[in-house]
């Protein structure tokens, strides 16, 4: 069978199947939405910590090294037995996997900015909080949103996963696909997401693009 008449029948798959594509896709949408707004509103806070205490520093990186290292699967397997199955656990099992490159780069980001001019903001009389918010975080939202663009691209291969604790997505095909030994129904469901990582990554750089514009506006703005 060629290449062609392969992805013909994956598309007249799609085609015959698409409410039920639609569905499965509004729901990896959602468990990789969900799970990366708690990453990002977990986080960048922690990152700001991080580089204001060393102890904390200590903590919550080598508490997100180990995470990390964890398998997949295995981060699914322990939180089964206390979540039990569904969308709950399949947004934590996801969410730990998003948090490590955000705060990672968060820390990086905001360690990054040169601390002549962080040492002349506060000889223009701003306080702590008016540097991290007009000048440590503007300047590190580059690097801050590389550790978000790296995290999201991540999560939507990692959210097929989410089909083994009953967490729906496009695994449902996927996974489905290869029992049955059916490539059309396989590739409708890994196509999609392949093209999703690539369509968000573009999104976010684009939106990366216009914040740290704005941000740079803002921070001359603040210092005039």
């Amino acid at each position: 069978m060629s290449v062609v008449s392969v992805l013909v029948e994956t598309w007249s798959y799609l085609v015959a199947n698409g409410d039920a594509f639609l569905e499965l896709l509004r729901e990896h949408l959602v468990l990789v939405f969900v799970s990366e707004l708690l990453a990002i509103a977990v986080a960048i806070p922690l990152g700001v910590l991080a580089i204001r205490n060393d102890r904390v520093r200590t903590v919550v990186g080598g508490a997100g090294n180990v995470a990390q290292t964890v398998p997949t699967l295995a981060v699914i397997a322990l939180v089964f037995p206390i979540l039990g199955l569904g969308f709950l656990p399949s947004v934590v099992g996801l969410f730990v996997y998003a948090l490590l490159p955000i705060l990672t780069n968060t820390i990086a980001g905001l360690e990054s900015v040169d601390e002549s001019t962080v040492n002349a903001a506060r000889g223009m009389g701003m306080s702590d909080w008016k540097i991290l918010r007009n000048v440590r975080l503007p300047l590190a939202l580059p690097v801050i949103f590389g550790g978000i663009r790296t995290s999201v691209v991540l999560n939507v291969g990692t959210a097929y996963l989410a089909y083994f604790i009953g967490g729906g997505g496009l695994g449902v095909w996927v996974v489905s696909g290869i029992k049955l030994f059916n490539t059309p129904r396989l590739l409708a469901g890994a196509i999609p997401g392949a093209l999703l990582a690539v369509a968000l990554d573009g999104a976010l750089a684009l939106l990366e693009r216009r914040l740290g514009s704005s941000a740079t506006s803002d921070q001359v703005a603040a210092a005039g």
